[in-house]
Order: C-alpha cells, then sequence, then structure tokens
C-alpha cells in the first residue's frame, strides 16, 4: 500500500536503476528532494551528475531536455507546478513537442516532464491551474494524468520509456490522499487505454485525475438512492480511448462530463465533440458538463466554490436522469 506520492519516488527510482540514461532535473529535485519529497533520496543514490538542481527558470529546464535528448539521454524535468509551465511554453511546443517532425524523424524526444497540478490545497496563484486542454491542443505531445497510486506507477514507468514526449500531470491533492496498492516489480499501464473505476448503467461520467475519486464518491452516494452511475477514468488524453468511450456512452445513453479547468475549449468541450462524432445515436439526453469557471483560478479561500465537488457532481446526475429520453 502506497501513496502517489511514494508510488512516484518508488518508480524513479526503478527507471533510474533501470536505465543509466535517465537524468532527471528541475527545481528543488536534488538535495532537498522536491517540495513535495517526490525525489527524496535520488541525489544520494545516483548522485549529482543524474539528479540536478536546476535555477528558477522553466524555459532553461525545458530546453535542456531538447539537448539531452538530442545527445541520446532520457530526460525526466520536473516543473515545478504546472501553471508555471507557461514560461517555457515557447520549449515545449516550439521545440520539444516538434523534435521528431522537425528532424524527419532522425531524432526522438524521450522526455518526461513531470508537473504537480490542481486545486484542493490552498495553493496561491499559477499553482492549482489545469492546462491539460491546452497542453493536449499540442501535436506531438501526449498527456498523461493517473488517478491511483498503481496507475502513477504504471504510467509513469511507461512514460519514461517512450520515445516521444510526455507531460505527467500530477494532482496535488492525491500525492498524499489517495492510497492503495502498488505492484512491487516492473509494471506497466500501456497509454490509451481507459480504466472503468465502478460500473453502472443509468448515467457515466468522464472525468480523469484528481476527479477520479470524487466522482467514485459521488458515485457510490447515488448508489444509495438507488442509481446505477459508471465513472470512466481517461488515464490519458492523449492519445485518448476514444473506443471505450463509444462503448460507456452505448451502454449508459447519458453522460456527465467533468473537469477542474474552465469549460470554454476545455478538453471536456473534446469529450462531447468526440460522443457526438462517435455514439451521438446512443444518447438519451444532452451530455452534461460539471468544471471550474472562466476565471483565473481563485484565492484558496474561494477555491471550493470552483473546484467541482461530490455534491455538484451528484446534482448533475440527478437533474440529468430527470430529462425524458
Amino acid at each position: 500500500m502506497l501513496t502517489m506520492l511514494e508510488s512516484i519516488n518508488h518508480t524513479l527510482h526503478q527507471e533510474m536503476a533501470r536505465d543509466e540514461r535517465v537524468i532527471l532535473f528541475g527545481e528543488d529535485v536534488g538535495h532537498n528532494g522536491g517540495v513535495f519529497r517526490a525525489t527524496e533520496g535520488l541525489h544520494a543514490q545516483f548522485g549529482g551528475n543524474r539528479v540536478v538542481d536546476m535555477p528558477l527558470a522553466e524555459g532553461v529546464i525545458l530546453g535542456s531536455a531538447v539537448g539531452l535528448a538530442i545527445a541520446g539521454m532520457v530526460p525526466v524535468p520536473e516543473i515545478q507546478f504546472l501553471g508555471f509551465s507557461y514560461q517555457a511554453f515557447h520549449q515545449l511546443a516550439g521545440q520539444i513537442a516538434r523534435l521528431r517532425f522537425r528532424s524527419n524523424g532522425r531524432f526522438d524526444a524521450p522526455i518526461t516532464i513531470r508537473a504537480p497540478f490542481g486545486g484542493g490545497v490552498r495553493t496561491p496563484e499559477l499553482h492549482s491551474d489545469s492546462l491539460e486542454g491546452q497542453l493536449a491542443n499540442i501535436p506531438g505531445l501526449k498527456v498523461v494524468l493517473p488517478s491511483s497510486a498503481a496507475d502513477a506507477k504504471g504510467l509513469l514507468a511507461t512514460s519514461i520509456r517512450e520515445p516521444d514526449p510526455v507531460m505527467f500531470l500530477e494532482p496535488l491533492r492525491g500525492y498524499r490522499m489517495i492510497r492503495d496498492e502498488v505492484p512491487e516489480g516492473e509494471y506497466l499501464v500501456p497509454l490509451g487505454q481507459a480504466r472503468t473505476v465502478t460500473d453502472g448503467e443509468d448515467v457515466v461520467i468522464i472525468t480523469w485525475s484528481y476527479q477520479v475519486d470524487v466522482c467514485r464518491r459521488a458515485a457510490q452516494q447515488l448508489a444509495a438512492e438507488g442509481l446505477s452511475v459508471r465513472v470512466l477514468d481517461l488515464r490519458t488524453l492523449v492519445p485518448l480511448d476514444v473506443e471505450s468511450i463509444a462503448t460507456a456512452v452505448e451502454g449508459c445513453g447519458r453522460v456527465v462530463v467533468v473537469e477542474e479547468a474552465p469549460p470554454t475549449a476545455g478538453f471536456g468541450a473534446e469529450i462531447i465533440a468526440t460522443i457526438n462524432e462517435e455514439a451521438f445515436w446512443s444518447l438519451e439526453a444532452p451530455i452534461t458538463r460539471v468544471s471550474g469557471y472562466d476565471t483565473p483560478y481563485p484565492m484558496g479561500q474561494l477555491e471550493d466554490f470552483y473546484v467541482p465537488d461530490v455534491d455538484r457532481v451528484a446534482r448533475a446526475v440527478r437533474q440529468l436522469l430527470e430529462v425524458a429520453p
């Protein structure tokens, strides 16, 4: 039984021991072991040449990853909080994501960028922003979001071994609040395969990251009311498991999409468009969306009103079931 944070640390140890080309770097990841201790013990075990403290400059961190990848290394840079990646989008979108395309296949970009994000922990500005929709819009970049400690291990190990760049987004609330059984040995979870968390027939909730746990608790609450609610964890937004989405919609007929990001042009809108293209005739009611709001992420005192919670999700499901087919 490990927390998600322990699982990530455990996996980094395993992958660095497995492949001497893996190199970690970022702000405070070395001597300090990371602000959340995700990289604790790695500097002591693998040394300062493979676990490197970087300056407070996200563009430098991701720009360094490009050169290291071209030189044959397997970079695993950390952006201390996902909102800080705004300072490095020129490297992320302009260099990392298109390295294979630009070099006509000569160079791979086996870069896994770790970054925590998400609400519920009373952070300052730019610490909790959910940018996954913006990242999914960058061709050449894979977007991975674990919701369990086991998936954190399996998806992180797979991402590090990927020849293409991956944004590996870790939920801040999940670091210590999520705990489950994690396999001890080598464990890989393929990218692009969604996971059914709870089964049901009345409604399917489609979500990702920490909202999976929120929606699971909402489904349990609704089950006590006699409602059968399926929760589908996408796990990865790019690649997207379209087949599992279509199958879930065909089985339930009613859909709630839940995300923490602002709704306008968020990834939830992409899910709705995908359903309209792949499973429209299975719908028995319009798709409902639960999300953040079209405002900058609020200060800590207000985030409980901003981030979707169990009550908002359960209320959306009840209202959807009142719509006649």
